[in-house]
């Protein structure tokens, strides 16, 4: 979340419930996001920790290193074309 002025916004996939908290956090103060979080029954638990080449397993670490290095060679080809 990033507040400026009079602007609050946020971004992510799945960050609209997370970004609505926040915003109720902010204007209206902790407990009352903590009675919206509990109204809902929400709880964030992804079903696996691989958010991050640090917690991810090497295949996956791997395998994504794999493709960002195809999709790179990839631009770099149609850039030169341009």
């Amino acid at each position: 979340m990033c507040i400026s002025g009079n602007r609050i916004t946020g971004g992510g996939i799945t960050a609209g419930i997370d970004f609505a908290i926040s915003v109720i956090a902010h204007i209206l103060g902790e407990p009352s996001a903590h009675i919206i979080q509990l109204l809902f029954e929400y709880r964030p638990a992804p079903p696996f920790n691989s958010g991050g080449p640090e917690t991810a397993p090497q295949f996956a670490v791997d395998t994504v290193r794999g493709k960002v290095a195809e999709i790179a060679t990839d631009l770099w080809e149609y850039r030169s074309r341009c």
